[in-house]
């Protein structure tokens, strides 16, 4: 059900949302929390798809701050979004104009869920300090994407900057199958320290810049920053050892190769995850993240005159080969029969 109402006030709002719980039964359930997104009329259809999909799992208010123009009078237009068209949440959409939308923390208190924490999520561009911001003021997570903003590299530097417990970034999120693969693989023989880290990846991709500087923030070596051109995503990682390198290749952004010393070499499915399920990843704990925070502050500084071009990290020897993976993957493929269409 989805309930229309121009110009309105955040009181007519709240009544009709009370009125509403009343009729509609589901609505009774327990909200977790209340998610507010603060986006633009350009990003509100897609993050409001994204913001209903993840809170499938975790049932709360959504408030959206819709900031509009800031010319013409002050104006809310609101919409109310329960039942099958707001998923296991309700949903309040608050359109702002005028003034106004420099003053969407005063429109959206009254409506937060009493007694429950409040997630803050940017899904677009955000301000420079999120903590700071009124809004971020209010929320005990604040999520930003920085994947999303003209430059995202220098979006998660500036993370780096203005960190404050609580912050998170769906870049890094986006990370987490890398980061479970690796430390899996470092948990077998042969045991010995990493001396360097190459990570590949797009040159605009920030969880490449991010897994880099967890890596070599959490093994104290040698960080290699190899860069691909735009759009490639996550490409590869080697972790240097004496035995010889662990590489963890994904050259076409669904199937990736492991191969380490002593071990068998595996075939891997590891798709680029959904930006629904990053948000609903992060909105599984409300604590602070300590590793995110340590990888800003020790790890990005390592980032610095770490970068060159991939194809010649590749001819040095200091990059695994795309083009060897994918041979590896479908000779892999083959042996155990798995039929192409499945990959």
């Amino acid at each position: 059900m989805i309930v229309d109402m121009p110009d309105t006030s955040v009181g007519d709002l709240s009544r009709k949302l009370l009125e509403l719980r009343h009729g509609v039964g589901a609505m009774a359930l327990s909200r977790v929390f209340t998610l507010v997104v603060v986006t633009t009329p350009q990003d509100e259809e897609r993050a409001l798809a994204v913001a209903e999909t993840a809170t499938r799992q975790h049932p709360s208010r959504i408030v959206a701050v819709v900031r509009g123009s800031a010319r013409g009078k002050d104006r809310i237009d609101g919409q109310i979004r329960v039942g099958g068209d707001a998923g296991a949440s309700e949903m309040v959409v608050l359109r702002l104009s005028g003034d106004l939308t420099e003053h969407g923390e005063a429109v959206v208190l009254p409506l937060l869920l009493a007694d429950s924490p409040v997630v803050a999520w940017w899904p677009g561009e955000c301000p420079e300090d999120v903590s700071a911001h009124p809004i971020g003021r209010i929320a005990r997570r604040r999520i930003t994407d920085a994947e999303h903003t003209p430059s995202p590299s220098d979006e998660i530097r500036r993370r780096a900057a203005t960190y404050a417990p609580g912050d998170s970034d769906l870049v890094w999120t986006r990370t987490t199958r890398w980061r479970g693969l690796l430390a899996a693989a470092l948990d077998l023989p042969p045991y010995e320290p990493v001396t360097r880290v190459c990570v590949t990846g797009a040159y605009d991709s920030a969880s490449a810049d991010l897994l880099a500087a967890w890596l070599g923030a959490a093994l104290s070596c040698d960080v290699v920053r190899a860069r691909t051109e735009a759009g490639t995503g996550l490409v590869s990682v080697r972790l240097d050892r004496r035995s010889g390198p662990v590489d963890l290749v994904r050259p076409d952004g669904l199937v990736a190769t492991l191969e380490q010393p002593e071990q068998p070499a595996r075939r891997l499915v590891v798709a680029r995850r959904e930006e629904a399920e990053c948000l609903a990843d992060e909105l599984s704990h409300l604590g602070e993240d300590d590793v995110y925070a340590r990888t800003l502050h020790r790890g990005i500084p390592l980032l610095e005159g770490a970068a060159l071009p991939a194809k010649e990290a590749v001819e040095k020897g200091t990059a695994p080969s795309p083009d060897a993976s994918r041979a590896l993957a479908r000779r892999l493929r083959e042996r155990a029969g798995v039929p192409r269409a499945q990959d």
